[in-house]
Parts: C-alpha cells; structure tokens; sequence
C-alpha cells in the first residue's frame, strides 16, 4: 500500500467509477412488443383492430384519433429512410430480404434503420403511450 498524495483526485475517481459502475447495472425497462395479438379465438388482429373501436362511443373515438395524429406526427419527424424502412417491414409486411432487392440497401442498413425508427418512436411516444396505459 502506498499513501494516497492527492486525496481529492482519488475521491473524484473513486466517485467517477461508482457512477459509471451504477449506470452500467442499471437495466432500461423495454417497452412491451406489438407485433401481434391474437384474440380469444386464436385470430391474428391487425393494427386497426388494435386501436379503440370507432363505435364504441365518443371516448374511444377521441382516443383513437389522438393515436392516429400522434404516430402520423411521429413518423413524419423520422429521416426518410428510416421512415421507408419502418413501414414496409411493420405496415406492409415485407421482409428485409425482399426490400434489399428492390431498393439496393443491403439488408444491415435496413435493419439500422428500422431499429432506429423504433428507438425514435419508442421515446416519441411514450407519455401518450403511458397516458393510454394509466387509464
């Protein structure tokens, strides 16, 4: 063991590790996946059918027309190509592999994308998601 010479240098290193240290334990809690659900009678349900139904009444016809502005707006904010890949893959169903052929873009690029649209929409959307969920 040698003397510490410097003691407010260690104890600020010391103070710096910890923090870095707690951050890298700390977990983020990941958003429940949509992909799909499948109702009672083992049927795949689209995203219309996931949304408040129209015509159960002014509520949820509030509800869903906010939803409807939100993911509009927040899909007009992403970059183009983001935007374009989220899409296809999630709205229109197509495979990474069928869009790289069409579009050039290797199948990675694609994947980033995608995967960062949804980080984006994840964050974009998560108080309407939690004001939703809280009621």
């Amino acid at each position: 063991m040698q003397p510490i010479e410097q003691v407010g240098a260690w104890l600020l290193r010391v103070a710096r590790n910890r923090i870095i240290d707690r951050f890298r334990k700390k977990q983020l809690e990941p958003m429940p996946q949509v992909r799909t659900l499948v109702n009672s009678e083992g049927e795949t349900l689209s995203w219309e059918e996931m949304l408040p139904s129209p015509e159960a009444g002014p509520e949820a016809m509030y509800a869903r027309t906010i939803l409807f502005e939100e993911l509009e707006t927040a899909l007009e904010e992403l970059p183009e190509a983001q935007r374009e890949a989220f899409l296809a893959h999630e709205v229109d169903g197509r495979s990474f592999k069928e869009l790289a052929a069409d579009t050039g873009v290797s199948i990675s690029a694609l994947l980033s994308r995608k995967h960062n649209a949804v980080v984006y929409l994840r964050k974009r959307l998560q108080a309407i998601y939690d004001e939703f969920t809280d009621t």
